[in-house]
């Protein structure tokens, strides 16, 4: 993408498109031609300033999805971020484990993640005060 904004959401509906890139209109010529050349080889240039655009969105996320996470979703997480298996989360909270395995489905969509791993991982960044 080669444009004159740093629109986040401009950035982003651009990358979910399939740009490979984005570059500003305003580079230095020499830092164009580099940028467009390590695009045609695979690489994925990317604007200092989009790039912090892009890193600001990352950290707002995700402090908003740890404040949209019910105090019942963040106990869950803290139980699987200790390493407690689904069957003894769910004997701790008093709950199946189908429920326990409900409250992860959403965890894992609120915090942007796919897997128990990268869960526990978030956690352990996000919820260390709780």
């Amino acid at each position: 993408m080669l444009t004159t904004s740093t629109d986040r959401d401009l950035v982003l509906r651009s990358l979910d498109a399939g740009a490979v890139g984005y570059l500003m209109k305003d580079t230095d010529p020499q830092a164009l031609h580099e940028g467009i050349q390590a695009a045609a080889a695979g690489g994925s240039p990317i604007d200092a300033r989009v790039a912090r655009a892009l890193v600001e969105t990352r950290r707002e996320r995700s402090a908003d999805a740890g404040s949209v996470l019910t105090a019942k979703q963040r106990e869950v997480l803290a139980l699987v971020a200790a390493g407690q298996p689904n069957r003894l989360v769910a004997k701790h909270l008093g709950v199946s484990e189908k429920t326990v395995k409900a409250h992860l489905t959403q965890i894992y969509a609120a915090i942007g993640v796919t897997d128990r791993v990268q869960a526990t991982l978030w956690a352990r960044d996000h919820l260390a005060g709780d």
